[in-house]
């Protein structure tokens, strides 16, 4: 192991608090060769696919990439933007919002950094800026609502493994879920009845939640639990009676089974049984994406509409919604509270003196 060294402790240097946000990431571009890239190094990540690696390495290289990132480019190109990917932009929109909220509640130096587990930017870059920085604490905040292994443990494994290449780690504080946060769940909420006001609500209102294997629950994952819970706290916060909504899971990729029922079962069954308007939330999204703009939205409402159904509404995430980033700022705020801080102080000539002193004393920086 070679520890990295060129920007470490510094008696003059800066040392205030990052809050990293980290989401699950996007192909640089809806071209079958960024999607390749992106899908090799987000499927072969172990956290994602439990398969032992030389069996998966053979399907992954020898079907799955071969076949599935036309489609997948396909589906990207339904939702790209002038601005880039929905869900790089959204995140962008978040990070500023943030920053922005934070600045205006709190004196001192605290940075807001954007990272995607898989593509750009990478969690990699995203610390060595801080780390040239100087950044001596670190809260990493994954907008994972739920937390998952398959998502938030990898976020976890993503920024130790790089953090284990550092001679001096910052102090760190790991976010794992907010699932059932009252801000958050206020925010869901809120955002279903604005939607609501614009058009008249549907006949049942669908939590669809990105599923995961049945047997990563088995083995203790609380994704599902979480799913449940958020989706029951926003049902009873809208008053909604047990039968007017439903809790579902989408984006199954093979053949084991998966979290029940599926949304792509489960919408057309619906509409078969005289189901015409409904409504949709994803809220383990928390930025709209392929997942919700094309998933969802395109392709669900098609499966509804040819079963029969009517009208499929799909309800935006929260995105850079004000009330969305006021519970973060609130909740990133709480994380970093009580957390010693570090003794720096934001004078220059006083940093300029103390690093004088301590040259003289023999430090080299």
């Amino acid at each position: 192991m070679r520890y990295v060294g060129d920007a470490g402790y510094s008696h003059d240097g800066a040392g205030g608090a990052a809050v990293l946000l980290v989401n699950l990431g996007t192909p640089d571009a809806p071209t079958t060769g960024a999607v390749r890239r992106y899908l090799a190094e987000f499927l072969w990540d172990p956290r994602v696919v439990e398969i032992p690696r030389p069996i998966w390495w053979l399907i992954l290289n020898g079907v799955i990439l071969p076949l599935r990132p036309g489609r997948t480019a396909a589906a990207y190109k339904k939702i790209w933007t002038e601005e880039g990917s929905p869900l790089l932009v959204n995140a962008q929109r978040q990070r500023d919002a943030l920053e922005q909220t934070l600045a205006q509640r709190i004196e001192g130096d605290l940075t807001i950094a954007l990272a995607m587990r898989y593509g750009n930017p990478s969690i990699r870059d995203t610390l060595g800026a801080l780390r040239a920085a100087r950044v001596s604490r670190l809260l990493v905040l994954p907008l994972y609502p739920q937390y998952c292994s398959a998502t938030t443990g990898s976020v976890f494994d993503a920024v130790s493994a790089e953090l284990q290449r550092w001679r001096w780690v910052p102090a760190l504080r790991f976010v794992d879920h907010y699932h059932d946060d009252p801000r958050y769940v206020a925010a869901l909420a809120q955002s279903v009845r604005e939607h609501w006001r614009k058009q008249s609500p549907g006949e049942r209102l669908l939590f669809s939640f990105h599923g995961i294997p049945k047997r990563s629950v088995l083995a203790g994952d609380p994704y599902y639990c979480q799913c449940l819970k958020t989706a029951r706290l926003t049902a009873e916060t809208l008053a909604l009676p047990a039968e007017q909504w439903a809790v579902s899971f989408q984006s199954r990729l093979g053949r084991a089974e998966w979290l029940k029922p599926y949304t792509a079962e489960l919408l057309p069954q619906w509409a078969r049984d005289g189901i015409r308007r409904v409504d949709v939330l994803c809220p383990g999204f928390s930025a709209d994406c392929v997942e919700t703009l094309e998933e969802i939205a395109i392709r669900n409402r098609e499966y509804f509409e040819s079963a029969g159904g009517t009208t499929l509404s799909y309800i935006p995430a929260l995105n850079a919604r004000a009330d969305h980033i006021s519970f973060l700022a609130d909740f990133a705020l709480e994380q970093l509270q009580s957390w010693p801080e570090v003794d720096m102080p934001s004078d220059p000539e006083v940093i300029a003196e103390r690093g004088r002193r301590a040259r003289e004393l023999g430090a080299s920086h």
